[in-house]
C-alpha cells in the first residue's frame, strides 16, 4: 500500500465501473444508441460488461422508449440483462411527481443488487448561455421521510443503497440516518458533479465531497456531459470509482458520438489502467460492497 494512502482514497486498489445505459430525458434523436426495449438493454449491458464494467445502472422505458416506473417493465429488462451477462444490477428510483410507492416497488418486487437513493432536494435545470435562459427548471425533491422510507424498503429486501449526491450538504444527510443505524457500512456514494443546481463540476468539488465521507465509504464520479473526462480522471487519481453511459454523456472527445455504452466504458477502462490501476471485476466489487442480491 503507497504511503499516500488515505480513507477512501485508495488509488492502489481496482477502480469499479459502473455503466449507466439509459437515463430519462434524452432519445434516439439525440443519440442512436439510447436502448428502449428490454433486448437492446441486454444488448448494450453486455457491451459495457465485456468492456470493463462491473454494474449497470438502470433508467426503465418502455418498448416505445418512455420513461416507465411500472414493475412490469423493470422486470423485463432485468431479467434480459442477467441472462446476457453477470453484470450488477442497480436500479434507479429518482424520479419528480412520482410518488413513493411508485419509486421503491421495482425495489421491492425484484430485489436488485444496488437501488440508487437520491440524498437531498435541489433545483434542478439547465441553462443556455447563449439564449440567456433555463432550457428546464424545476424542484428535485427528496425530503427526509421519502429518503427514510426507500432506504427501509431497500434494507427490507437486501439492496444496497447507493446514495446519489449532487452537492456537499447531500452527503451530509447522510450523517443522522447512520446514526440512526439505517445506513450500514460499507457505504456506496455516487458524487454527481454539473447538474446545473448542485455543486460545479471542478476538481476541488469533487475533492470537498470526498472529504465529507464518512469512513469505510466506496465512491464514484458521476461527471456530466463534456465535463465527464476530466473528472473521470481526477477520480481515478484520487482512488475513487467511476461511472459513465449514454445517461450522463453521449460523447468520447469533442464531436465524437459513442456508438454503445461499450465505447464509453472502453475509453474509462483504458483511463484506469494509463493510470496504473486494475479495472475492478465483479466478483471483488460484490465482495467490497457486501451486495447480497443479483
Amino acid at each position: 500500500m503507497s504511503m499516500w494512502t488515505r480513507e477512501n482514497q485508495d488509488f492502489d486498489r481496482p477502480c469499479m465501473i459502473t455503466c449507466a445505459l439509459s437515463g430519462v430525458v434524452a432519445n434516439r434523436e439525440q443519440c442512436p444508441a439510447i436502448p428502449y426495449t428490454p433486448e437492446e438493454y441486454a444488448a448494450e449491458a453486455k457491451r459495457a460488461w465485456e468492456a470493463g464494467a462491473a454494474a449497470v445502472h438502470i433508467h426503465a422505458r418502455t418498448r416505445e422508449g418512455r420513461p416507465s416506473y411500472e414493475v412490469s417493465d423493470y422486470r423485463a429488462i432485468y431479467d434480459a440483462v442477467t441472462a446476457a451477462c453477470p453484470v450488477i444490477i442497480n436500479f434507479s428510483t429518482g424520479a419528480i411527481g412520482v410518488e413513493t410507492e411508485r419509486k421503491v416497488a421495482p425495489i421491492r418486487e425484484i430485489r436488485p443488487a444496488v437501488g440508487a437513493l437520491n440524498m437531498g432536494s435541489m433545483n434542478y435545470a439547465k441553462y443556455h448561455p447563449k439564449k440567456k435562459s433555463f432550457v428546464f427548471e424545476m424542484v428535485f425533491q427528496n425530503p427526509f421521510s421519502e429518503i427514510r422510507a426507500i432506504l427501509e424498503a431497500m434494507n427490507a429486501v437486501g439492496t444496497k443503497p447507493e446514495m446519489e449526491c449532487f452537492d456537499v450538504g447531500h452527503v451530509a444527510n447522510t450523517h443522522p440516518l447512520i446514526d440512526m443505524g439505517v445506513l450500514a457500512p460499507p457505504y456506496q456514494f455516487s458524487l454527481i458533479l454539473g447538474v446545473m443546481g448542485g455543486v460545479p463540476p471542478t476538481v476541488g468539488s469533487l475533492t470537498a465531497m470526498v472529504a465529507q465521507l464518512p469512513p469505510r465509504s466506496d465512491w464514484e464520479v458521476i461527471g456530466i456531459s463534456q465535463d465527464q473526462w476530466r473528472l473521470v480522471a481526477a477520480a481515478i487519481a484520487v482512488g475513487g470509482n467511476v461511472r459513465v453511459g449514454l445517461e450522463d454523456n453521449f460523447y468520447l472527445s469533442d464531436g465524437v458520438m459513442a456508438r454503445s455504452n461499450g465505447d464509453l466504458v472502453e475509453k474509462a477502462a483504458r483511463m484506469i489502467r494509463d493510470q496504473g490501476r486494475e479495472v475492478a471485476g465483479i466478483d471483488e466489487c460484490r465482495a467490497r460492497l457486501g451486495l447480497v442480491n443479483r
